[in-house]
């Protein structure tokens, strides 16, 4: 006689840890794919950036004219981890500041020509690596998945918590 196959554990429902630990994975590839050098002249380049600094660009490639405690209110880091994430990037030629012409004490940021072909590098690699990544899912999947996305999105900021 056959034992019964229990069937119970086979078809569990996901927990909602399951689902960030997935959504965690996929990011740490995508961003791999996203940082892969290049097979052109700005290789070196982009190399040589980590990961917080294609974030910093990244932020005032959105937000010109932003100064670093704006940095800092939108993402949460040490102001001090900043300020040398941002000197680094000013050193590399990459970000621009000038003074504040209503506040001489803040400083204004802005991305230079060199960060600006930078930061558009890495945004059409990003392209790249999500196209890659979403290749056989259908329009409709799509749009279904960054609808629940963004379900989950607005369920996180609707508890005020980060």
């Amino acid at each position: 006689m056959r034992k019964p196959v229990d069937k119970v554990n086979q078809n569990r429902v996901p927990s909602g840890q399951d689902v960030f630990e997935a959504i965690h994975s996929i990011m740490h590839l995508y961003r791999a794919r996203q940082m892969r050098a290049p097979a052109d002249a700005d290789a070196d380049a982009e190399a040589a950036l980590t990961h917080m600094e294609g974030k910093v660009l990244g932020f005032f490639a959105r937000h010109p004219d932003a100064t670093l405690s704006d940095l800092v209110a939108h993402s949460g880091r040490d102001k001090a981890q900043l300020t040398r994430l941002i000197r680094a990037l000013r050193d590399r030629g990459l970000l621009e500041a000038r003074a504040d012409e209503a506040d001489r004490r803040s400083t204004r940021l802005r991305l230079s020509a060199s960060g600006e072909a930078l930061h558009a590098l890495r945004h059409r690699h990003g392209a790249a690596a999500a196209e890659e990544a979403l290749a056989g899912v259908p329009d409709a999947q799509r749009a279904s998945l960054l609808a629940l996305l963004e379900r989950v999105r607005a369920n996180l900021d609707a508890t005020g918590k980060d």
